[in-house]
């Protein structure tokens, strides 16, 4: 049985979106999880998942119908989340009113190899020993690496905000997108890791059990069940 979308719908684009046509526009999809309907997997969605730390998305606008957007796997299963859509000349006021509440620890997830921030990028842990009464706020910056850039880098309003790397061994295993390296996570992994960084193992592993649901059934409506399952166990 289909459950509510979980991303907040965006407001009216001030010209028609182009028809949706790349592959799978033709399949009839849940409205609540955007799979197809054979496949759907509102039914394993989690509810009452308890986690202290707070997962934002600023989400470029074009992800968002994306069936296989895997930013919305959190929203899915984090009910703290909060999921903002990037337009550049026109930042989301709940953004900038939450990113002024003190009792957030907000951290922006971004590599550290270029020198102009250097200053800001920071380790969790010792951050977290200073302010431990404050909530610890992740913002992923969901998009293509070429997006993501570009909101991190047009967005004065996250220009003082702590950089945080993210540090971790893992390989991806999501299979539906091919990226430049097994290095690059989705959206879904890096917050499943920055869960386990900030304790909250609970929570990571319901999310990671099911976005492991949602790579075996999305595989299985492309027919692609063998890749998906060699990349889960890894």
């Amino acid at each position: 049985m289909s459950k509510p979308f979980s991303l907040p719908m965006p407001p009216a684009p001030d010209t028609p979106r182009k028809p949706f046509a790349a592959r799978g526009s033709r399949v009839t999809r849940c409205t609540g999880c955007l799979m197809a309907k054979n496949y759907c997997i509102c039914d394993l969605r989690p509810e009452n998942v308890r986690c202290r730390a707070q997962v934002w998305l600023i989400m470029h606008p074009e992800e968002i119908y994306k069936p296989t957007n895997t930013g919305r796997l959190l929203a899915d299963c984090l009910p703290q989340t909060q999921v903002f859509y990037w337009y550049r000349t026109s930042p989301d006021l709940k953004l900038l009113a939450l990113l002024a509440d003190e009792q957030y620890q907000p951290f922006i997830i971004f590599p550290d190899d270029m020198e102009d921030y250097a200053h800001r990028v920071v380790s969790f842990e010792p951050e977290r020993e200073k302010l431990p009464e404050k909530i610890p706020v992740f913002i992923i910056l969901d998009g293509t690496w070429r997006q993501a850039r570009r909101i991190f880098r047009k967005s004065p309003y996250l220009d003082n905000l702590p950089v945080l790397p993210l540090k971790t061994d893992r390989l991806t295993r999501y299979a539906l997108r091919k990226p430049a390296s097994d290095q690059h996570l989705c959206t879904v992994e890096v917050g499943i890791e920055l869960l386990k960084q900030a304790g909250e193992s609970e929570a990571a592993d319901t999310v990671e059990n099911y976005f492991a649901a949602f790579n075996r059934r999305y595989a299985e409506s492309r027919g692609l069940r063998d890749e998906v399952e060699a990349r889960l166990n890894r």
